[in-house]
C-alpha cells in the first residue's frame, strides 16, 4: 500500500494566506497496481508531475504550507471530481452523460496514462474504486480544505496556488507572440476561480522571474480550480502548469542540467506569491 495519502510541510510561523499543494506529484506505487499494470515502471510514470513538490518545497520558508500527494496520478487523480468514475474501467459503473475526461480515460481513476496508454488489461471492481477515493482523495481534500479554512480565519482570504507540470508538446503550437511559446501557464477558470487581482501578482512574480507567462490557455484550471475557487467568498485558486522541458529530461524523467537554476528562480516566484497574504494583518489567533 502507498505509505500515506499525503505529506504537509507547515511553516515555523504561518504569515501568508496562501497554500502551495501538489496533487500529482506522488510517486508511490503499490504493488497491488503495478502487478496487474501492463506497463513498467518508467512508463507508468508518464503523467506524473514529476519533481514538482521539489520546486515548489521552499513555500514552507516564506510563511505557507505546502501540501504534497502520496498517491500518483495514475492510481487515483486528486484533481478530478469523486464521481467521475470510468464504466470502461470500473466494473458496476453505469454511464451517466458524456464526459470527455471520463471518456478519454482520464477520470478520477485513470484508465489510461499520457499518450493513451492502457494502465490495465481489463477492469477493477467497484470496490477497489471506492477504497483508494476513502484512503487517498477525500484524507488529501480534507486537509487541502482545512488549511484553506485556517488561511481564511487569520487572515481573511485565503489563495491556494496548485502546483502542476505540463509536457512541453502541451504548448507547442501555443505562443504570445510568434517567437516566444509560455513556459508558465495559469489557470484561473478565465477569472471564475480567482479575482484579477490575485492572478496579476501571481503572473507579476513568474514574470519578474523571467518565465514566459500566458493564462488559461491550454489550461484553465480542472476539479480543483473549480471546486475551490470562490472568489466572492475570499478564497482563490490558480492552477500553475510549468514546461518540464524547463527542468527536466522528459523522456527518462530526471532533472536535467538546468534543474537547480529553475528551482532557485522559483524560490523566488513563491516569496512574491507568499507576499498576497502578508498585505494584511493577520486576525487573532486561533
Amino acid at each position: 500500500m502507498i505509505a500515506a495519502a499525503f505529506e504537509i510541510s507547515q511553516p515555523e510561523y504561518l504569515s501568508s494566506c496562501v497554500v502551495f499543494a501538489s496533487p500529482h506529484s506522488g510517486r508511490d506505487y503499490p504493488w497491488s497496481m503495478m502487478r496487474r499494470s501492463v506497463l513498467d515502471n518508467h512508463v507508468i510514470r508518464s503523467s506524473e508531475d514529476a519533481f514538482v513538490d521539489n520546486l515548489f518545497e521552499s513555500a514552507t520558508e516564506f510563511g505557507s504550507p505546502f501540501l504534497r500527494a502520496g498517491a500518483p496520478r495514475a492510481f487515483v487523480d486528486l484533481n478530478r471530481s469523486p464521481d467521475e468514475l470510468d464504466p470502461a474501467l470500473i466494473s458496476g459503473v453505469r454511464r451517466q452523460g458524456h464526459n470527455p475526461r471520463v471518456s478519454s480515460g482520464l477520470g478520477v481513476i485513470p484508465r489510461v496514462v499520457a499518450n493513451g496508454r492502457a494502465i490495465y488489461n481489463g477492469k477493477i471492481s467497484l470496490s477497489e474504486a471506492r477504497e483508494r477515493l476513502d484512503e487517498y482523495w477525500y484524507p488529501y481534500h480534507a486537509t487541502l480544505q482545512e488549511l484553506l479554512d485556517t488561511a481564511h480565519r487569520r487572515f481573511g482570504q485565503a489563495v491556494l496556488i496548485d502546483c502542476h507540470s505540463m509536457p512541453r508538446e502541451a504548448v507547442a503550437g501555443i505562443a504570445r507572440t510568434s517567437s516566444c511559446r509560455p513556459e508558465v501557464v495559469l489557470g484561473d477558470r478565465f477569472g471564475a476561480a480567482a479575482s484579477g487581482d490575485v492572478v496579476d501578482r501571481v503572473e507579476a512574480a513568474f514574470i519578474s522571474a523571467g518565465f514566459a507567462v500566458a493564462r488559461n490557455a491550454p489550461f484553465a484550471g480542472a476539479y480543483i480550480a473549480q471546486a475551490y475557487g470562490r472568489p466572492s467568498r475570499a478564497q482563490h485558486a490558480v492552477q500553475i502548469e510549468i514546461d518540464r522541458s524547463l527542468y527536466m529530461n522528459e523522456q527518462t524523467i530526471t532533472p536535467n542540467g538546468d534543474y537547480e537554476a529553475v528551482r532557485a528562480a522559483l524560490r523566488g516566484v513563491i516569496a512574491e506569491v507568499a507576499q498576497i497574504g502578508q498585505g494584511r494583518l493577520p486576525l487573532a489567533a486561533e
